[in-house]
C-alpha cells in the first residue's frame, strides 16, 4: 500500500499551499498520520501528526502556528495545510501512517515509526 501526496508547487514567500494525501486500499482513519519533510541536501524531517482519531495534534516549532494538519475520513484523504510560507520551507513533503493503539508524540516524530508512505510532493517557496 502507498499513500498519494499530491498538491506541492511554486509559491512566493507569504504564500500558501495545502497538501493532500491520499490513502487508497487503507483505512486512513484507523491509522495515526504524520507529514515529514527532506530539505535539499538534509535529512527527512518531522513536521506534523494527527492521532487516528483526531484528538491529538503535534507540530514542529517551526512550522506551529502556520500549518495545520488534519484529514476528512469521507475522503479517507489527510491534509496539510500550510501558510505564510517561508523559503526555508522548500522540501519535498511526504505523508505516512502507522497502525497503533495509542498514539504517543515521541513516537510519532520517528520517521521509522510509519509503516505506509507516499512518494512526495515539491514544495518550493520564493524569496
Amino acid at each position: 500500500v502507498q499513500l498519494q501526496a499530491s498538491g506541492g508547487g511554486l509559491v512566493q514567500a507569504g504564500g500558501s499551499l495545502r497538501l493532500s494525501c491520499a490513502a487508497p486500499g487503507l483505512t486512513l482513519s484507523n491509522y495515526h498520520m504524520g507529514w515529514f519533510r527532506q530539505p535539499p541536501g538534509n535529512e527527512r524531517e518531522f513536521v506534523a501528526s494527527i492521532s487516528w482519531d483526531d484528538h491529538k495534534l503535534y507540530y514542529a516549532d517551526s512550522v506551529k502556528g502556520r500549518f495545520t494538519i488534519s484529514r476528512d475520513n469521507a475522503k479517507n484523504t489527510g491534509y496539510l495545510q500550510m501558510t505564510s510560507l517561508k523559503p526555508e520551507d522548500t522540501a519535498v513533503y511526504y505523508c505516512g501512517a502507522y497502525g497503533s493503539r495509542y498514539y504517543n508524540n515521541y513516537y510519532a516524530v520517528q520517521a521509522a515509526r510509519y509503516e505506509y508512505w507516499g512518494q512526495g510532493t515539491q514544495v518550493t517557496v520564493s524569496s
